[in-house]
């Protein structure tokens, strides 16, 4: 039996979501539109407000609604330690092991010639006036553990080498290929913790 057309929109919609096939989709809008506790508009307009509200840092990249995201915000965050990452996402994730203090650069992705991604598409530009303006002592590579993500951390430590005195990969307690979303607290604070001079 077809649904009808406003229902298969939103299954539609929903199918898009990351990890959500087509019978998730589906449970996920009959629970929005059926159950009586849940409440279709206040998603809708949390979803507006989002797209609405949120833009990226001016500094570091990740996900900010004003010119600083509150982490480049924090006065209490060291600017000598700089955490690299792929995505915004990924500092969250980071965030909730509450074991790194210094703050992040949000790269958006990276270097995969294969899907004709180079360097210039990254958002390299503020890291590197951030690392021109003085001070920074450390970065630290987190990319992900993938053939893009070793190839990003490589072009990286030939970029700063020369301008930061200690460039670290964190360590392997990252399962090669995995991403760093899916990693529990545990996991993310060994890889931190053990992270090595890279380069």
């Amino acid at each position: 039996m077809k649904l009808p057309p406003s229902l298969d929109r939103l299954v539609e919609e929903l199918s898009k979501l990351p990890t959500i096939g087509r019978k998730t989709a589906r449970r996920l809008a009959f629970n929005l539109i059926t159950e009586p506790k849940a409440n279709p508009a206040s998603l809708a307009e949390a979803l507006l407000a989002a797209d609405r509200d949120l833009t990226n840092c001016q500094r570091c990249g990740g996900l900010a609604e004003a010119d600083l995201c509150l982490i480049c915000a924090d006065p209490a965050r060291t600017g000598q330690v700089i955490l690299v990452v792929e995505e915004a996402r990924n500092v969250f994730t980071i965030e909730e092991s509450g074991i790194f203090k210094g703050q992040y650069h949000v790269l958006g992705g990276a270097v995969s010639p294969m899907r004709g991604i180079g360097p210039e598409s990254l958002n390299l530009e503020s890291l590197k006036s951030r690392i021109a303006e003085g001070g920074v002592t450390e970065l630290i590579l987190a990319t992900n553990p993938t053939l893009e993500g070793e190839a990003t951390a490589h072009y990286l430590t030939d970029l700063f080498s020369e301008q930061v005195p200690q460039i670290s990969r964190i360590a392997r307690g990252m399962p090669t290929g995995g991403d760093l979303e899916y990693a529990d607290p545990g996991t993310l604070m060994k890889a931190i913790e053990g992270r090595t001079q890279w380069g």
